[in-house]
């Protein structure tokens, strides 16, 4: 934690005490506890960290492996590439890497942006927007906050890295708007994942969701098949449970390759 927090790191060995400085970024990565990643569930329960070193990272992005026929063919064409020798490493971009390297170096040493004072007002009017936007009541009177004064500091630093990108003194609007762009693409929809499915914005409806998921695996046997509509009707008759969040509740399971559909979709069959 302190090595995140506070940027530095205490060390007591030897009879030696000092505190030494941090001045590095940390880049991880980590697959999903469960294999795959659940949307009925939320980034922290989804990656195997503590919420409390979960939340000192500025930027949170959730890489899904989606099916993709032209993807997965590139990719796979590139595997073989390599193994066959034919792949090329002599890719060179709008920069080669000698000029890019020097100029981060350059920029790290020589520029220190800070917050201009029109980018600090924007900046404050953001953070104030999102928080309001989540003001609403849950299921302990507040909705999860994606947004705290740990994370407004993530973004001032963000807003002064875009800022050193382009060797400006310091970090105006157009800088900020950009560093709150990435905060809403990254760490603000991670949050949100798990919470606001289509449909199921509301507590009510979440617990219908996995009362769904219940009664489905309860209904349906592994390797059973059955007609998606009988089985939502018999659910909504026999449980209470709207159709809707029936269909809802398939379509996260065969998402997580619980369940497949067959027979061009009319049936539904259990895997697992």
């Amino acid at each position: 934690h302190e090595a995140m927090e506070q940027q530095t790191i205490s060390i007591a060995k030897a009879g030696i005490t000092t505190v030494l400085n941090t001045r590095t970024s940390v880049l991880a990565a980590a697959n999903p506890t469960f294999g795959r990643y659940d949307d009925m569930k939320n980034a922290v329960d989804n990656i195997d960290f503590q919420s409390t070193i979960l939340s000192r990272f500025d930027l949170i992005f959730i890489i899904r492996d989606e099916r993709n026929e032209a993807r997965d063919q590139r990719i796979a064409k590139h595997i073989m590439d390599l193994h066959s020798g034919l792949a090329s490493n002599d890719v060179e971009g709008e920069i080669d890497i000698e000029t890019l390297k020097r100029f981060v170096c350059f920029a790290r040493h020589k520029c220190s942006p800070r917050l201009s004072e029109g980018g600090a007002k924007r900046l404050q009017d953001e953070y104030i927007a999102i928080r309001q936007r989540y003001a609403g009541a849950g299921d302990d009177g507040q909705k999860a906050i994606p947004i705290t004064v740990r994370q407004l500091e993530a973004i001032i630093r963000i807003s002064e890295s875009l800022a050193r990108t382009t060797l400006s003194p310091v970090a105006t609007e157009r800088h900020v708007e950009e560093a709150v762009q990435l905060f809403k693409e990254s760490t603000e929809d991670a949050a949100s994942r798990g919470m606001q499915t289509e449909g199921m914005n509301s507590p009510e409806a979440f617990a219908e969701l996995n009362k769904a998921e219940k009664c489905i695996r309860e209904r349906v046997g592994i390797g059973m098949s059955i007609p998606e509509q009988t089985l939502c009707q018999d659910l909504s008759q026999r449980n209470g449970i709207s159709e809707a969040s029936v269909r809802k509740a398939l379509a996260v399971m065969i998402q997580r390759q619980e369940m497949e559909l067959r027979s061009q979709g009319r049936y539904v069959c259990r895997k697992r």
